[in-house]
């Protein structure tokens, strides 16, 4: 291109002067020269007449017909267009690019012996104990073995908070360790990390078109076919008017530089990669543009209840101790429940972990399957669990306290010293924080009908659905996968669906769903497989945001596409009845080119951020 510029100085509107043809020559070559390349090489490997082609044949006729200051404007605006759109296309995918150079280079690996070395980051295995010190790079994907800090999960979940992380949390290679010294166990191979597979996803997502960018490129084949046919034909007509040969000749090559594709082509493409890149800086991952195209037309969300709406992480939400002394009642329950591995036993220890209080001394604890646990304490047998082993016990539950505690369509955990019952404390899964406000957002966009589906038993799937602000009839409890699936496809019956899971039962519903989205994807691999979108972030209000994004995305494809059909007309109708000259449908064409691509990038100035 600069070779054309430079060659494009010395030139006048006729070619009077030795410079002027060297100049001229230049100009055909240097802009020229590529546009035949890959003309040539389209139509040798692919059969496909493109348009350079049509650029090149309309530069060759100007020249014919004793026109080639026209034809040097032409190949120098179109070479500069061409390297306008490669350069900003090219912004687009370096935005993903760019999480290549996040990886650290090192890593601080704890010998057997309890030393330090420091390695390649591509010597680690899963296995391995990591050193984090502050301000250093997680260099694997890995899960906290000791240690307390704040995470900058910004470059890859787009969260802008720090993160607070402790034992047993999970760290993602390429986030930053902000303040305390950390030991992390390294879960996945940096082949399998979570940003190896952003890479390959987005990777992916630019190879699989969306159906408006297959229907694009399908169209402009088969236009610049009939744009060329046109072209004979117009100077067929010209002639057959009157028009001398020189004159029907620039006449038909104007035509053929009017009607040529360009903006209309290279306008899906633009915006599908703005929208897909601006989507992944965020921490959302479309697995293509179809994708990303689809979500802008879904109309109904059913969601999957834990893990997606609820943390997944079972909480203890009340305590009732009938002696009064709430502290000594969890002590017990705690040093009791310490010896198991049940999911509730870990919500009271962290519950009561974060009381300050001390576990109470309690051994020979055993299992009673599908009732609870019991064990041994100085004070006599002391048992933790349902309905079932209290009746075992001998031990009655006839209390208003405990009576009101069971009303509440939670889990709950009876605490008894022999045939004495002591107290019961309340567990429940909890509502994301953002959870309801994603919903209203949603709703508030024109979504039509938001659907929660859930194996819990219906009592709970009422009170979570309760606080998320939904509807009765759109609550479904007691499914399994196979019942999810079935739903989605009743509800796709009445329109385009979104599913959003996170987990190996929802697979099927993610993958039968129009949309599929995979909800805190970046440790769920099985979603990760299903799903046509991961959001890796575990912020639902990202999901709102990413569905206006789609819909931008959708809007700038009509405005391109409405704004290149209109352009076109437009030049080829001054070309047909109004003497158009080549040099200003040059500019017409080159222009138009040169704005949808632009009108595309703006959406890599839209953050997936939810809007208040």
């Amino acid at each position: 291109m600069a070779l054309a510029i430079a060659g494009f100085l010395p030139l006048e509107s006729t070619v009077t002067t030795l410079s002027s043809v060297l100049g001229m020559t230049l100009v055909y070559l240097a802009g020229g020269f590529p546009a035949a390349q890959r003309a040539l090489t389209a139509l040798w490997q692919e059969r496909v007449l493109d348009i350079d082609l049509l650029m090149v044949v309309a530069a060759i006729a100007a020249a014919v017909v004793g026109a080639p200051f026209e034809g040097a404007v032409l190949l120098t605006l179109f070479s500069l267009s061409t390297t306008l759109e490669e350069r900003a296309l090219g912004r687009a995918r370096r935005a993903i690019e760019a999480l290549m150079a996040l990886r650290p280079e090192t890593a601080l690996r704890k010998t057997s012996g309890g030393a330090v070395e420091e390695i390649s980051a591509a010597q680690l295995r899963v296995g391995d104990i990591v050193i984090l010190r502050p301000g250093a790079r997680v260099p694997a994907d890995g899960t906290i073995l000791n240690g307390h800090s704040a995470i900058d999960e910004a470059s890859i979940t787009g969260e802008s908070m720090p993160v607070s992380k402790d034992p047993g949390t999970q760290v993602f290679e390429a986030t930053v360790n902000l303040d305390g010294v950390l030991e992390v166990e390294v879960t996945k191979a940096l082949a399998e990390s979570t940003v190896a597979r952003m890479i390959a996803l987005v990777t992916q997502a630019q190879a699989a078109k969306a159906p408006s960018e297959r229907f694009s490129a399908w169209f402009g084949q088969r236009y610049t076919v009939a744009v060329l046919a046109g072209a004979v034909l117009a100077f067929i007509v010209f002639y057959w008017l009157g028009r001398d040969w020189d004159e029907a000749m620039y006449r038909s090559a104007t035509l053929l530089v009017a009607a040529s594709p360009c903006a209309i082509v290279i306008s899906v493409p633009a915006a599908i990669l703005s929208g897909l890149s601006a989507a992944a800086r965020s921490g959302v991952l479309f697995k293509g543009g179809a994708a990303l195209e689809t979500l802008a037309a879904v109309d109904t969300f059913a969601f999957d209840k834990t893990g997606t709406l609820t943390t997944g992480r079972a909480a203890v939400t009340g305590v009732v101790a009938l002696d009064g002394d709430e502290e000594r009642f969890l002590s017990l329950l705690a040093g009791l429940e310490a010896q198991s591995e049940h999911h509730s036993a870990d919500a009271i220890r962290q519950d009561v972990t974060a009381r300050g209080i001390k576990f109470a001394y309690v051994e020979d604890v055993s299992n009673r399957p599908s009732a609870g646990i019991v064990g041994c304490h100085t004070d006599g047998q002391l048992w933790a669990g349902n309905p079932r082993l209290a009746a075992q016990m001998n031990a009655s539950l006839d209390h208003s306290a405990l009576k009101s505690l069971s009303e509440t369509s939670q889990t709950i955990i009876y605490l008894g010293l022999g045939s004495r019952v002591l107290g019961a404390v309340s567990i429940a899964d909890q509502v994301r924080a953002t959870s309801r406000s994603a919903l209203t957002a949603l709703t508030s966009r024109g979504i039509k009908k938001i659907v929660m589906m859930t194996g819990d038993r219906r009592p709970v799937a009422l009170r979570i659905g309760q606080e998320l602000g939904l509807a009765a009839e759109n609550i479904h409890a007691d499914m399994l996968p196979e019942d999810k699936v079935r739903m989605v496809g009743e509800l796709a019956s009445n329109g385009r669906v979104a599913f959003v899971g996170d987990g190996v039962n929802d697979a099927a519903a993610l993958a039968r769903a129009d949309v599929g989205i995979a909800m805190g994807a970046a440790g769920s691999d099985v979603a990760l497989q299903a799903a046509d979108v991961a959001l890796l972030s575990e912020d639902m209000e990202r999901l709102a945001a990413a569905h206006d994004l789609a819909r931008k995305t959708a809007s700038i494809i009509r405005q391109n596409l409405t704004f290149a059909i209109g352009a076109m007309i437009v030049l080829v109708t001054g070309g047909l009845f109004f003497d158009l000259p080549l040099p200003l449908a040059v500019i017409g064409h080159e222009g138009g080119t040169v704005l949808v691509v632009l009108n595309g990038l703006r959406l890599l100035a839209s953050p997936v951020r939810a809007k208040q």
